[in-house]
């Protein structure tokens, strides 16, 4: 991995090109991100940077953070994360990571969390087929089959039941960078990424590549 920067999903507009064809985009705030913590194989058997984003209040933050904040000379904040760079040698404790370091034409990775939508029955969490919603029927959005009785005796393993859904880790990949706002730390990245608006999201080059 190249280059990583953290960001927050603002919302989804449109742009147009100049042949008039429209083009949908998520706008995402990233950066500036301060890097925190910076390890290497010397001292910690690998190397990477701990970078944070989005500023807190002093009064928000535990003691422990705070020291590390402070060693570090940065400012508190919301957030931070690990990335894994090939070359970590380029940056330092201190420095800041902004929208610029991706151009126009990059593919990216984004990673995020989804949008929880609490507990849900099997049409909802994976649009499965209803029943006949007719008034003599006794089946409408029922998991269906459990499967043979007697044999095996219980319910096969991967069976689509009910439960918890979304709220969870999710990596969209090989999305384009259609444009790059350094003054205003903004990406437009074509097409929809995951999670709610103001969720945090992670912006790493692509493993895939075009």
């Amino acid at each position: 991995m190249k280059k990583a920067i953290l960001g927050r999903k603002l919302g989804m507009t449109q742009i147009f090109a100049e042949d008039g064809k429209v083009t949908p985009v998520t706008v995402i705030e990233a950066g500036p991100c301060t890097v925190v913590q910076k390890k290497t194989v010397t001292t910690d058997g690998y190397d990477a940077l701990q970078i944070s984003f989005v500023e807190k209040a002093e009064r928000k933050m535990n003691k422990p953070l705070k020291g590390h904040f402070n060693k570090a000379g940065a400012s508190f904040a919301r957030y931070l994360r690990e990335i894994r760079l090939d070359d970590v040698s380029t940056l330092s404790v201190g420095d800041v990571i902004k929208a610029d370091v991706f151009e126009a034409g990059d593919a990216v990775d984004i990673t995020g969390t989804s949008k929880g939508r609490g507990f849900s029955g099997t049409v909802k969490r994976y649009g499965t087929h209803r029943g006949p919603m007719a008034h003599g029927s006794g089946y409408h959005r029922g998991v269906g089959s459990m499967g043979a009785c007697s044999s095996p005796s219980r319910v096969f393993k991967g069976k689509k039941l009910p439960g918890r859904f979304g709220g969870t880790k999710v990596t969209v990949l090989n999305l384009d960078m259609v444009k790059v706002d350094a003054e205003k730390n903004l990406l437009l990245v074509k097409g929809a990424v995951p999670g709610p608006k103001n969720g945090l999201l992670y912006i790493k080059d692509s493993v895939k590549g075009k």
